[in-house]
């Protein structure tokens, strides 16, 4: 048996504004910033713990460039994953759509029966894809 290191994983999205993520994804979301605040007040990067082992970077568009090269980011409405948030419950599945909304995401799907279960989907202000879903 290989030896492991646990380390967490970080998903990176490019963002266009710090300011507009950073108040979507803690007020809208309610996703515990980490890190000192830059002078900006915002953490520097800009990151969420989700849970033990799963972190949010938002990092502006230059420099989520440095690290793609040569290759393109999507641009807003094109989506090249989506992302899920699993509830309990029915309501609470409501609830954090309609938080999202309230924050100025997007509505893509509202909350309702799909065929693997109740969901909902927002965009955030970038653009990014969030599903939301009764965890089964």
């Amino acid at each position: 048996m290989s030896e492991h290191i646990h380390t967490p994983v970080v998903i990176s999205l490019p963002i266009e504004d710090r300011q507009t993520s950073f108040t979507f994804y803690r007020d809208g979301l309610d996703f515990d910033p980490i890190g000192e605040p830059a002078e900006d007040g915002i953490p520097e990067p800009l990151q969420f713990a989700l849970n033990d082992g799963v972190r949010l970077m938002l990092v502006p568009t230059g420099g989520f460039d440095w690290v793609i090269g040569d290759h393109e980011v999507s641009g807003y409405g094109q989506s090249e994953c989506i992302l899920d948030l699993s509830t309990e419950t029915d309501a609470a599945v409501d609830e954090v759509v309609e938080r999202a909304h309230q924050a100025d995401a997007e509505i893509v799907t509202e909350p309702g029966q799909q065929p693997w279960g109740y969901a909902g989907a927002f965009a955030d202000p970038d653009g990014h894809i969030w599903q939301v879903v009764v965890e089964s």
